[in-house]
């Protein structure tokens, strides 16, 4: 029988002695499209997870355009654009939605039209993760409680659409008792430094160990912070009358507060964040660079106090 021809060189030998054919291939990875992207976030934060008056999923974007650097911020302020546009991301993942409030324009005459103009300009599109960020797994009040080191972690609210483990707030244990005071300082020193400090209410030597947390404005929740029993509540944007009133319905003092910045409370989830939706894409083969914005978009800039 005469040899077929297969049409394939006979193969040629490497300086190693293995053939062309044996050379493992090398592994490539490659961008992947922000339709993509979205989908590996609709993995980790389902929309399905957020509350009924949140805006959050895609601002700005084409779902078809590639995406190789990816940026993590608090806030959509103009200042957090420009630098995720002077690293060359083309996209901004904000915790904070840009447009919760219905618009009738985005004319560049004020801010949030200045935003968007600069978006879409520069080609990076704008994604928000909110209150499905809150409620998920090793969301915001997951990666707070874990800061703390609390343990036997549960939510203060389940979600309606969610796991069991999943919902806003949080409440464990600590593992050993502290004085509020010394958990107090516990929280100043996990959370990054913005003008006004951490507040609190409470006999300084009082003990705690059960400790209720949700990051960002939690006032909504004291009747679960109640009856989960916990001795101290910590929360941001803590205004005067509900907290006054918490005081006033408070058994032998607890639960104590402690009111910390809304923007220090939920920047602690952006390096979690970050890392976790960089293990999906890889998982799926996709490069992407992933970066936490180094921008504190707190309001505040410095505080007066007395003494």
């Amino acid at each position: 029988m005469e040899p077929v021809d297969t049409g394939v060189a006979d193969a040629e030998p490497h300086d190693d002695g293995t053939s062309r054919e044996e050379a493992p291939a090398a592994e490539q990875t490659v961008p992947p499209t922000l339709g993509q992207v979205l989908l590996a976030v609709e993995e980790l934060w389902p929309e399905s997870l957020a509350e009924s008056w949140d805006e959050v999923g895609l601002v700005a974007g084409r779902p078809s355009s590639p995406v190789t650097r990816v940026m993590f911020a608090v806030d959509p302020t103009l200042e957090v654009i420009e630098e995720a546009v002077e690293w060359g991301a083309e996209l901004l993942i904000t915790h904070h939605p840009l447009l919760l409030k219905g618009v009738t324009s985005v004319a560049a005459t004020t801010a949030k039209g200045k935003a968007i103009h600069r978006l879409i300009e520069s080609g990076t599109a704008l994604l928000t993760v909110h209150t499905n960020g809150d409620s998920a797994v090793g969301g915001v009040s997951d990666v707070l409680a874990d800061a703390l080191g609390l343990e036997d972690v549960l939510p203060l609210t389940l979600a309606s659409n969610g796991l069991p483990e999943e919902g806003i707030g949080r409440v464990g244990h600590l593992a050993e008792v502290m004085s509020l005071g010394d958990f107090a300082a516990r929280v100043f020193g996990i959370l990054p430094s913005v003008a006004g400090g951490v507040r609190v209410s409470g006999d300084k030597d009082g003990l705690v160990r059960r400790i209720a947390v949700c990051g960002g404005a939690g006032d909504s929740l004291f009747n679960e912070v109640r009856a989960s029993n916990a001795d101290v509540f910590v929360t941001a944007d803590l205004r005067h009358h509900p907290a006054s009133e918490a005081r006033e319905d408070a058994v032998n003092g607890r639960p104590y507060l402690i009111d910390v910045s809304h923007f220090a409370s939920e920047w602690l989830w952006l390096p979690a964040a970050a890392s976790a939706l960089g293990n999906v894409l890889a998982d799926q083969g996709h490069d992407v660079e992933i970066q936490v914005s180094t921008t504190n978009s707190d309001p505040w800039d410095f505080i007066l106090t007395p003494g």
